[in-house]
């Protein structure tokens, strides 16, 4: 705050991209209800990318808050764990005869979600939590909770429309709300680094991605989730042996 008592715009930038990131999950929200599932998808994957953009904003302009914090929760646990529930129910579950199942497994999506994050902001004041590994989550972080809970429907958009197992479904996307709440470590990617001999192969890498994504979108998130998923035991296994090393 200036001696004017008046705020600097940079103060609220982060907040800004917050607020967006809500109405990219009320656009969303709103495609799902007109049936506009793609769109409904791509609203959610712009979320996405808005809620890891703020923090990083707030990290660089040096001006995270209390009210910055408790606004992003908020803006997580609509675009994360309410948003994709709706999309999931209206896309496979409404009209059929396993709508109540869709809609169980859509509430606890959202339970989880919000669960997961009271947890984390609790952490945040934690001692015993400060004091473990760096570069883990505690269960899977909220952005990637809605990105494995959607993978049913990449499925569907990309061809497998006809294979229909709703309640293997159902089974999943609860699955999935229970990861969130778990003690499973998970990777944390701001804190990932690589060494500097492979930074050309990574670049290479991550260009292959992006393009992937453009023209194989689906298929392409579909991979995506599988190799999050398998990384779970090598995130288990390397948070064990980070622990072992404080211990040791």
């Amino acid at each position: 705050m200036t001696d004017n008592g008046r705020i600097r715009l940079s103060q609220i930038a982060p907040s800004v991209v917050t607020v967006f990131a809500i109405c990219a999950g009320m656009t969303s929200l709103r495609m799902s209800l007109e049936g506009r599932v793609e769109a409904a998808l791509l609203f959610i994957l712009i979320a996405v990318f808005l809620d890891a953009a703020d923090g990083k904003l707030a990290r660089y302009l040096d001006t995270a808050s209390p009210f910055g914090a408790e606004l992003d929760t908020l803006a997580d646990f609509f675009n994360f764990g309410i948003v994709p529930g709706v999309l999931l129910y209206n896309t496979l579950y409404l009209g059929t005869e396993y709508a109540n199942l869709g809609w169980l497994a859509a509430l606890v999506l959202a339970v989880c979600c919000a669960l997961r994050l009271a947890r984390f902001n609790l952490s945040l004041d934690d001692e015993a939590e400060k004091a473990k590994p760096a570069g883990f989550f505690v269960g899977v972080p909220a952005p990637a909770l809605a990105c494995l809970a959607l993978l049913p429907i990449f499925l569907q958009l990309s061809g497998w429309d006809k294979v229909d197992f709703p309640i293997v479904r159902a089974i999943y996307i609860i699955g999935v709300g229970l990861l969130a709440v778990s003690t499973v470590p998970t990777f944390s990617i701001k804190h990932s680094s690589i060494k500097r001999k492979n930074i050309a192969v990574a670049i290479v890498v991550a260009v292959v991605a992006i393009v992937c994504l453009m023209t194989f979108t689906w298929q392409a998130l579909i991979a995506i989730d599988l190799l999050y998923l398998c990384t779970l035991p090598l995130s288990h296994r390397a948070y064990q042996r980070k622990t072992a090393e404080l211990l040791g």
